[in-house]
């Protein structure tokens, strides 16, 4: 069976993780900053501590902010639940927006909705590694925090002061007031769990510093975590050309057969950390149909907040329709030849 997910692990991050145990450094030291490093040189933003969970990054980046408890964040319907528990449990009231059904993000009409309704910050949720309109949102006044936990590495286009588009890139995660990067196990960047709480500007991160330098051990990255998500890192590139082969190979498969997939920039404006394919039958006809061929489909959205929180169904009616017909389809670099070939061929005949 064609598992749909599975972490890449090759030989150069089992090597970094055994240094670390033989090394018998495995709590929060050297490598930690090593990939702090790692990570302001791929982002490049000024700042950033790396956290042992995204709700702790989370916690720490409201808090830089200052806002008054009882304060309306708000989130996307398809972020993943915890978004919603670590506001809650911050002191903050989430305000669930619904999405757009064709790239299911929010849009700029829908936070602007948002913030009518009280909202006054956004946690941008970069779904499925598609990259929201920054120019539009920043024009809103609004502040956020992006989570690109599923976008890292993926970039804009920079225009110069006439608008005109420049061969220069800005990169996801530098946009917001502060940046998420979760590194859980289905991240596209992971270390088996922990986040990267970042600050792209010098302002923010002096904030910011002032706040972790005096954080307890307890809440940092230990090395033998920060030692994959290093070595993810410096291996991303490698990765994500494979990752967008195979997309591209799935995306024209799927030209042909009854079921479509978000829109989305097929070049750097999006990083493919699955590949989604939004249903027009049954998920449970297509899930036994694929697992006959050896293939295992899932529920994209099976653990987000629209999914554990039905009392939003007519509130947020795009996302609740998309939890309940949106797939992931297996695709990561460890896929040989042969199981990439028989998904392209699922991918054109599924019923």
């Amino acid at each position: 069976m064609i598992q749909t997910y599975s972490t890449t692990i090759r030989r150069k991050e089992m090597d970094a993780v055994l240094t670390c145990m033989v090394d018998e450094k495995i709590g929060p030291g050297e490598l930690n900053t090593r990939l702090i490093q790692q990570v302001k040189e791929f982002i490049k933003c000024d700042g950033c501590v790396a956290l042992r969970s995204p709700s702790i990054a989370l916690k720490y980046a409201l808090a830089s902010l200052g806002l008054q408890a009882g304060a309306k964040i708000m989130i996307s319907a398809l972020a993943p639940l915890w978004h919603y528990k670590a506001v809650s449990e911050a002191g903050f009231e989430p305000l669930v927006l619904d999405v757009e059904e064709a790239s299911s993000l929010v849009t700029p009409e829908i936070i602007k909705k948002g913030m009518e309704e009280g909202g006054v910050l956004l946690l941008l949720h970069e779904t499925e590694g598609i990259l929201p309109d920054f120019e539009k949102i920043i024009e809103l006044g609004v502040p956020f925090i992006e989570d690109i936990s599923q976008s890292a590495g993926s970039s804009v286009p920079v225009k110069d002061a006439n608008g005109n588009v420049t061969d220069q890139r800005k990169m996801a995660g530098t946009f917001g007031v502060y940046s998420i990067m979760g590194l859980e196990e289905r991240n596209v960047i992971t270390a088996g769990g922990g986040a990267v709480l970042m600050a792209p500007g010098r302002r923010e991160w002096i904030v910011l510093k002032h706040l972790t330098d005096e954080t307890d051990e307890t809440d940092l990255l230990p090395d033998i975590n920060a030692a994959l998500a290093w070595v993810q890192i410096k291996e991303f590139a490698r990765n994500e050309k494979t990752r967008k082969e195979l997309f591209g190979l799935f995306h024209q498969a799927c030209m042909i057969g009854r079921h479509k997939t978000f829109a989305r920039e097929m070049e750097e404006g999006s990083t493919m950390c699955s590949f989604p394919l939004v249903l027009s039958s049954s998920f449970k006809d297509v899930k036994q149909y694929a697992a006959k061929k050896d293939i295992e489909l899932q529920l994209a959205f099976e653990k987000s907040v629209i999914a554990a929180k039905d009392e939003l169904s007519e509130r947020c009616i795009h996302a609740k329709s998309l939890s309940l017909c949106c797939v992931h389809v297996p695709l990561y670099p460890r896929l040989t030849h042969s199981e990439s070939a028989k998904i392209v061929k699922v991918l054109g005949s599924l019923p």
